[in-house]
């Protein structure tokens, strides 16, 4: 298992079925999960202690890192305030990228290849 844990996503977008079926009940839960009511984009739920999701965060442009920091100051106010923004500042479904995976995955990816360069071992002939 990695940082972004287990995922049916694959194997689910593969049939045409189960994709018509699952896709109404995740839009269902990501709307029940209440995080667009504070303004918040999923990848800003990502748990910030492991190294790998330190070493994504690193790679963010600075106006993603500013825009991140951004959505944080106004989650943290609403949840002071014990209010969620009005409806009109809610993030949308169709603003909701995953601005943060394709960094975690490059990260995954060199230290996969950093383990097999390091694990490489050099025979004579």
């Amino acid at each position: 298992m990695n940082v972004l844990g287990p995922s049916l996503a694959p194997y689910i977008r593969s049939s045409r079925t189960l994709k018509k079926y699952v896709t109404p009940i995740a839009h269902w839960y990501a709307d029940l999960m209440g995080y667009r009511k504070m303004g918040l984009k999923y990848d800003d739920l990502q748990v910030e202690e492991s190294p790998q999701v330190q070493r994504a965060l690193g790679r963010l442009t600075p106006r993603e890192t500013y825009d991140r920091s951004y959505r944080f100051k106004i989650a943290s106010n609403c949840d002071l305030h014990h209010k969620s923004l009005p409806k009109e500042q809610w993030s949308k479904p169709e603003d909701d990228k995953r601005y943060l995976q394709p960094h975690i995955l490059n990260v995954l990816k060199e230290e996969e290849e950093r383990l097999t360069w390091d694990t490489m071992t050099v025979q004579r002939k």
